[in-house]
């Protein structure tokens, strides 16, 4: 069994990635109170992706990590995002909040085979790129660590030397680094997140992002050259929108010789199949409670049911830029449920969210969709056990 270590857990999202691609976790840490009561509230309800984590509630830093094995195959985690994210205050390094460092220092003491960081697309802003390759050559090079009196600046030259030295010295891992759109893996929501995978030099792993798998171009085939999309969810003809937006993209779709390889994107409509409308009934769906008072104002305009929602995030109802709110046929707009935000982002009807509504939101603004938690792992998985079979071949038998 592949052995995790997953850090700033929040809600689980990852994490239940990570178990579905067939980890099992000698440890989960996270520091807030509410977070922790959702695992351990599906835990005490025996659902079985959390069942047996070793749930820690507290400072990553200040994590025992005595009792890790030392064949530890993944550490994985999303540290705190408000350093980069594009609703904060942009201070990175000078951030308190910033737990990239404390990362770092998991993953030197640790020395697993493979490790899977998540974070927000503000960190490849220009503003950000010195620090986003200060980040990559730490994770690339975690033993050559900043001295006491050392900026982090001065930090990212001693690095930076040793990337280019040519010579590979201690503990080193190969790292790769990807900006994603949550939506090209089936996730019914536009997410842009990137990720930090590594492999430790000694292992040789050969790894890729996985492919895309669903995009807009088949999503506009299935609305508006076959219309399928419409029949599969029953939407009279009178009440189907024009192609006029997409013109041109469905123009260039019909006149193709071939049929689009890739699934279409999933939408709001696809995410909320068989939920019933929270203002007349709740139904029998955990957390599925209506919540009034959304109000559209300028950028911030609610989510199409017909298209991937745009981005979730963390707060009572979003901020500038955010949504966390659905556009009714009629026009109107609503705040998604608990329960369709967790649809949205994955999680499984069974998995229950502890807390009120503004906190659920806030958990679920900060979590990795299940869904691309669990393409992204089981690749890392992957790799790990194909490396781990080649390299136990004996010599002149492979």
């Amino acid at each position: 069994m592949l052995k995790c270590l997953e850090l700033f857990a929040g809600a689980g999202g990852l994490a239940m990635g990570a178990s579905l691609a067939g980890f099992e976790h000698v440890g989960v840490v996270e520091w807030d109170r509410w977070a922790c009561d959702t695992i351990r509230e599906n835990q005490r309800r025996g659902h079985p992706v959390v069942q047996g984590w070793p749930l820690y509630e507290g400072d990553v830093r200040h994590y025992d990590l005595g009792d890790i094995p030392g064949d530890l195959d993944l550490v994985a985690g999303g540290p705190p995002c408000q350093p980069f994210s594009m609703g904060g205050k942009h201070r990175a390094f000078d951030d308190v909040r910033d737990m990239f460092p404390a990362t770092v220092e998991v993953i030197r003491t640790t020395r697993p085979k493979a490790f899977i960081i998540e974070n927000v697309k503000g960190l490849t802003r220009a503003a950000f790129a010195n620090y986003f390759a200060y980040i990559q050559l730490q994770l690339s090079f975690p033993e050559v660590t900043r001295h006491t009196d050392e900026s982090w600046i001065d930090h990212l030259a001693r690095l930076e030397r040793e990337k280019t030295s040519g010579v590979l010295r201690g503990l080193t891992y190969d790292v790769v680094t990807r900006l994603v759109n949550a939506a090209d893996y089936g996730v019914p929501q536009k997410r842009e997140r990137v990720f930090f995978v590594g492999f430790r030099h000694d292992i040789a792993a050969t790894w890729s992002f996985p492919e895309e798998t669903h995009s807009r171009d088949a999503l506009v085939a299935d609305q508006f050259v076959t219309g399928e999309y419409w029949d599969r969810h029953k939407v009279p003809k009178k009440d189907r929108p024009s192609a006029h937006s997409t013109s041109a993209a469905v123009g260039r779709l019909r006149g193709r010789n071939a049929p689009v390889d890739s699934l279409p994107w999933r939408t709001v409509r696809d995410a909320l199949v068989g939920l019933p409308n929270p203002e007349i009934t709740p139904g029998i769906h955990l957390n599925h409670r209506y919540q009034p008072g959304a109000r559209a104002y300028h950028g911030h305009t609610g989510s199409p049911l017909d298209l991937p929602a745009k981005t979730l995030k963390a707060g009572d109802h979003g901020v500038p830029g955010g949504e966390n709110m659905m556009v009714k046929p009629d026009g109107s707009v609503r705040y998604f449920t608990a329960r369709e935000s967790a649809r949205l982002q994955t999680f499984p009807d069974g998995y229950v969210f502890h807390g009120s509504w503004s906190e659920i939101m806030r958990q679920l603004g900060n979590a990795v969709p299940v869904t691309l938690a669990e393409v992204v792992c089981c690749s890392v998985a992957e790799a790990l056990v194909s490396t781990a079979m080649t390299q136990a071949v004996p010599a002149g038998r492979a």
